[in-house]
């Protein structure tokens, strides 16, 4: 197939979220909870989360780290900001603990110019679009502690698509692109790309099922055995322009379009909900999949799917800024986006 066009950035590998430091979190102390309500707080995320440390000295380090973090959703939230945050799964972690095991990297790459969708015109696309409501998008995964969001990203935009040709929602195998397609750039757990993703579903005929082929969360020897049925095929991919956020909207009115982001800051490890606003930089580390967009109160938003859990946003999902002053989009949405054919 023909190598489309890539902006100056890519993705290599995922970040499921990054802290601030927690230096900072405690200058933004809002100072509202005493000692013992806040201990108490924390004791009942435990219980809903089903966190249990070995010793005493882990859990009052935890702890503290909650209590920044805690400080920190409270000062926000107290803003009347359009998102709010909550003390999630992710609220007793740190930065250093995330970027031990998933670390974002960037290169310079070729670059072929590509075109998006030529009969559609800017004045003639959907005012809103919900794949979700469409029928084709799965339910929210959860990619744990292996670095396989761009196999989740690349996956979900083959669901969406095959669903749309074929008229079948078929879940199908992250596992797969995780333990199969290795000795290339993509390495499963360690980071991979969309594009390249793609290339090896169209390369091997598809894909095949979450039933036939699960996720384990972990590299492992591709099982050649489970790969004879793929009942969801593709030919290849494309590229959306970057930096075109125009052109990204009209490749989601047509399709799920897996798009790379920079998640590094807090507000997506603890974002609850509402639409993401504000400046995020654009260091693509996370790659997701854009499943439509809308309108709130004036407010131009992405509905991007997630790899956390649905426990995590609005059921594993996020609202994000549309049509924002940058022109790579809020987090660099916009910079690096393909959609399989």
């Amino acid at each position: 197939m023909e190598t489309p066009a890539a902006p100056v950035l890519r993705m290599v590998t995922c970040i499921l979220l990054l802290l601030v430091s927690i230096s900072t979190h405690v200058s933004m102390a809002s100072g509202h909870d005493t000692p013992k309500d806040m201990e108490t707080r924390y004791r009942q995320w435990l219980s809903k989360h089903r966190r249990k440390y070995g010793s005493k000295a882990e859990y009052n380090h935890r702890f503290q780290i909650y209590q920044s973090n805690v400080h920190l959703i409270d000062h926000i939230n107290s803003q009347n900001l359009s998102f709010k945050l909550t003390d999630n799964r992710f609220a007793d972690l740190t930065n250093d603990e995330f970027k031990s095991t998933h670390l974002g990297l960037r290169r310079p790459l070729d670059t072929a110019d590509q075109k998006v969708h030529a009969e559609y015109s800017c004045g003639r696309l959907p005012a809103e679009v919900d794949w979700r409501k469409k029928g084709a998008v799965t339910k929210v995964k959860d990619q744990g502690h292996c670095g396989s969001c761009w196999a989740f990203s690349a996956v979900a935009a083959v669901e969406g698509f095959h669903k749309i040709q074929t008229g079948k929602l078929l879940t199908l195998s992250v596992q797969e692109l995780i333990d199969c397609d290795v000795g290339g750039e993509d390495e499963g757990c360690h980071g991979g790309y969309m594009d390249t993703a793609f290339d090896f579903i169209a390369k091997v005929g598809g894909l095949t099922t979450e039933k036939n082929y699960p996720y384990k969360g972990k590299d492992g020897s591709c099982d050649e055995m489970k790969l004879k049925d793929h009942p969801a095929k593709i030919s290849g991919y494309r590229m959306v322009p970057g930096n075109n956020e125009t052109a990204l909207q009209a490749a989601v009115a047509e399709q799920p379009v897996s798009v790379a982001i920079d998640a590094n800051g807090i507000e997506f490890q603890l974002y609850s909900e509402g639409i993401l606003t504000g400046s995020c930089g654009s260091q693509l580390n996370h790659g997701v999949t854009a499943v439509g967009y809308g309108v709130e109160k004036g407010t131009k938003y992405w509905i991007v799917k997630n790899s956390w859990g649905a426990a995590w946003g609005e059921d594993g999902y996020i609202r994000m800024e549309r049509d924002v002053e940058e022109e790579s989009g809020q987090c660099g949405i916009a910079m690096d986006a393909y959609f399989p054919v």
